[in-house]
């Protein structure tokens, strides 16, 4: 059995998901915390985070990609290297998905081994602060709430907190992400800096 690594994974991995999951935008390499998201997948109201151990690749950061994964995400999934599935299920918590992948006649396998469960301990304040300052006016403006064009953007995203319940605020955020042109955001950004100054 040759050996996976994660750069060959990668896009055998979106098609898999996308035909499981339907609609969805992959964001790659994405901090959260103190560590970088392989794969952060968006769908219409949820943000599942996507960890890739391949067959070169060991358990010494996982503990704290499984703490900070699950502050900021609604479902995690472990995508291992055949190599590893056997003791896989050993490093995550029981609610983490966890998906084998191996290489036969040169076609990518995938197996579900454990399918994802809702985060038991969501964190929306965490999962809010994803959105950057124009997206949060977006989302002000959509349900007609005040601008707050003074305050920071921990108060607005506090007040968004407070407004929308928490399905709502699930929904505006995905949409948010799935909206993100990442050719135009910093420009966006600019703007509206320049303008609220």
């Amino acid at each position: 059995m040759s050996i996976l690594y994660d750069r060959q994974i990668r896009e055998p991995l979106f098609d898999w998901l996308e035909a499981q999951a339907g609609v969805v935008r992959f964001l790659e390499e994405k901090t959260m915390g103190r560590s970088r998201a392989d794969i952060l997948m968006v769908t219409n109201d949820a943000l599942t985070g996507i960890e890739i151990k391949s067959d070169a690749d060991t358990y010494a950061r996982l503990q704290r990609q499984v703490r900070d994964y699950s502050r900021w995400c609604d479902y995690n999934i472990l995508v291992v290297g055949a190599r590893h599935a056997l003791h896989a299920a050993e490093h995550v918590p029981d609610w983490w998905g966890i998906v084998v992948v191996e290489q036969v006649q040169g076609r990518f396998d995938f197996y579900l081994q454990r399918a994802p469960q809702p985060n038991p301990k969501p964190h929306l304040a965490q999962k809010i602060a994803i959105l950057w300052r124009p997206e949060l006016a977006r989302i002000q403006q959509r349900y007609r709430l005040p601008k707050y064009r003074e305050k920071s953007k921990r108060f607005v995203e506090q007040k968004l907190l407070e407004k929308l319940e928490p399905d709502e605020l699930n929904r505006a955020i995905s949409d948010a992400l799935f909206e993100r042109d990442y050719t135009t955001i910093e420009n966006e950004i600019e703007t509206y800096r320049r303008r609220y100054r």
